[in-house]
C-alpha cells in the first residue's frame, strides 16, 4: 500500500481513492492513481470518461460534485490544487508543494504501523538466501548485497503492515555484520549453532536411508554432498511440483545445504504458533538451487509442507567495461574514495577529520542503496565504476540526490532558525504556490 505523509497523519492512496469515490458517489474502483511519468505532469488521479458515463447520463460530472471533491479537507487527505474534467475524463492534481513541504516536514507517521493492521496473527520469516553463504566479507558478491538491502526494506515494510518479521540467517562473519551494519540493515548477528548442527546430522541420516532405500547406493556418494533424486521422491511422496522448474531432478546436497535448510526449520519450530510465511529473497543465479532446498525441505520435513513458500527474485548486477566485478565491500570503498574526491572538489582541504569521515561514509551508504534500489527489483542494475562517473551534477546519481537532499535540508533549517530570531523576512519556509 503506497503512503504519503501530510501532517501529523500518514496519507495512504487506498483511503484517497475511497474518500474521492464517496465524494463522486462512485466507488473507489473507478478512480485511477495515474503512474505514467507523461501524464503526471497534469494529474494524480483519473476517472476515464468511459467510467463516467456509468454513473452520469451525459458522462458530465455536476458543479457541484466538482465543487465537493475541491472542498476535501482532512488531516489524513492531501491538498488538491484543481480538479476538472477533459477529453481523458476526470482529472484531480495535488498541490504538490504544499505536499512535498508536509512531507518533509514530518514523516514520523509513516514510521507507525498501520491502524488497521493486523498484529496477533502473521508470521514471515524473511529468508535472505545469499548470507547464508556470506561467511568471508569477500565472498559477499554485489547480487548477494542488493538481495540483502532488498531484505532489509521489507523487513521494514512488513513489520509496518503488522507482520512478525523473523529475519534468517544469523549473519555468519563479524566483518559482514559490520560491513551490513555500516549500511544500515539491521540483520541478527548469532544464533544457536548447536541446534542446527544436530538438525544437519539428523537430516543427513534421513537422506542416506533415503539414497540407500531407493537403490541408488550404485553412484559414488561423496562424504560431504549425497546425490538425492528429487522428482522421484516428490512423485513417490504425493508432493505438486507445480512452480518448479521442469528440469529439476538430480540434486547434489552439500553441508551448507542442509545447514540451511536446519536453519529454516529451527525458525519453523521456534516461532511458529500461527500460520506463517517464508519468503525467499534470491539472487537469480540462484533461483534453481533455491527451488531445490525448496523442495528438499518440503521431502525431509513433511509438516514443512504446511509452510507456504515464496521467492523474491534479483535480478543481476552488471558492472560496465569489467572482466572482474569487484565485491561489495571493494565497491563500497572504491564509492566511498570517489565521494571523498568529489567532496574535496567541491569544498577544499577543509574535507578532513572524523567528522568528515561520518560524513563521507554516511553519503557512501544512502548512495549505495540509491544505485542498488532504483532499479525494480527483478530488472538488471548497470553500475559504471570508473573513477568520473560519481558526481553531484548528473540527476541521476546517487551522489547528486544524497548532497542535494543534505543541501536543501541545511537550507531549511538555516532559514527557519534566521526566521525564529528575527534576521529572515517572511517568517519560516514555506513552498511557493506554483
Amino acid at each position: 500500500m503506497e503512503a504519503e505523509t501530510c501532517g501529523t497523519a500518514a496519507v495512504y492512496v487506498s483511503e484517497v481513492l475511497r474518500a474521492l469515490g464517496n465524494a463522486l458517489q462512485a466507488p473507489p474502483t473507478v478512480w485511477f492513481k495515474e503512474s505514467s511519468q507523461k501524464n503526471l505532469r497534469s494529474r494524480d488521479f483519473l476517472v476515464p470518461r468511459g467510467a463516467l458515463r456509468k454513473s452520469f447520463p451525459d458522462g458530465e460530472v455536476p458543479a457541484e460534485l466538482i465543487l465537493t471533491l475541491l472542498s476535501l479537507d482532512a488531516p489524513d487527505l492531501p491538498p488538491l490544487r484543481q480538479c476538472l474534467q477533459c477529453d481523458a475524463g476526470l482529472v484531480v492534481q495535488l498541490d504538490r508543494p504544499a505536499l512535498f513541504y508536509r512531507v518533509l516536514r514530518d514523516f514520523a507517521p509513516y514510521l507507525k504501523p498501520l491502524p488497521s493492521a493486523d498484529h496477533g496473527q502473521d508470521i514471515v520469516i524473511l529468508n535472505c538466501a545469499p548470507l547464508h553463504s556470506a561467511k568471508s566479507l569477500d565472498a559477499l558478491r554485489l547480487s548477494h548485497l542488493r538481495a540483502a538491502l532488498l531484505a532489509d526494506h521489507l523487513a521494514e515494510v512488513l513489520t509496518l503492515n503488522g507482520k512478525h518479521v523473523y529475519p534468517v540467517p544469523a549473519v555468519p562473519s563479524k566483518e559482514v555484520e559490520e560491513f551490513l551494519s555500516q549500511l544500515g540493515i539491521s540483520w541478527p548477528s548469532s544464533g544457536d549453532t548447536s541446534l542446527v548442527e544436530e538438525t544437519v546430522s539428523s537430516f543427513k541420516d534421513f537422506l542416506r536411508d533415503c539414497v540407500q532405500n531407493a537403490g541408488d547406493g550404485n553412484h559414488t556418494q561423496s562424504p560431504d554432498e549425497i546425490r538425492v533424486q528429487l522428482k522421484t521422491s516428490a512423485e513417490k511422496h504425493n508432493l505438486t511440483l507445480e512452480g518448479y522448474a521442469p528440469n529439476l531432478d538430480f540434486f547434489l546436497v552439500s553441508e551448507d545445504d542442509l545447514r540451511h535448510v536446519a536453519r529454516l526449520q529451527r525458525s519453523v519450530q521456534d516461532l511458529v504458533t500461527s500460520p506463517c510465511t517464508v519468503l525467499h529473497i534470491i539472487s537469480c543465479e540462484e533461483e534453481f538451487h533455491q527451488q531445490k532446498l525448496d523442495l528438499l525441505w518440503r521431502l525431509m520435513v513433511p509438516s514443512s509442507r504446511d509452510v507456504t513458500q515464496k521467492h523474491l527474485i534479483c535480478g543481476p548486477v552488471k558492472v560496465l567495461n569489467s572482466t572482474a566485478p569487484p565485491s561489495s565491500s571493494q565497491y563500497f570503498q572504491l564509492r566511498k574514495s570517489q565521494m571523498l574526491e568529489a567532496s574535496v572538489m567541491k569544498y577544499g582541504e577543509s574535507v578532513k577529520g572524523d567528522s568528515w569521515d561520518e560524513i563521507i561514509t554516511s553519503l557512501t551508504s544512502a548512495a549505495v542503496k540509491f544505485e542498488l534500489m532504483a532499479t525494480p527489483h527483478r530488472s538488471q542494475v548497470n553500475l559504471n565504476l570508473e573513477d568520473g562517473n560519481i558526481t553531484t551534477k548528473g540527476t541521476k546519481s546517487g551522489a547528486f540526490v544524497m548532497y542535494n537532499c543534505a543541501r536543501l535540508a541545511t537550507m531549511f533549517d538555516s532559514y527557519n532558525d534566521a526566521a525564529s530570531e528575527g534576521t529572515a523576512s517572511g517568517g519560516q519556509w514555506r513552498p511557493s504556490g506554483g
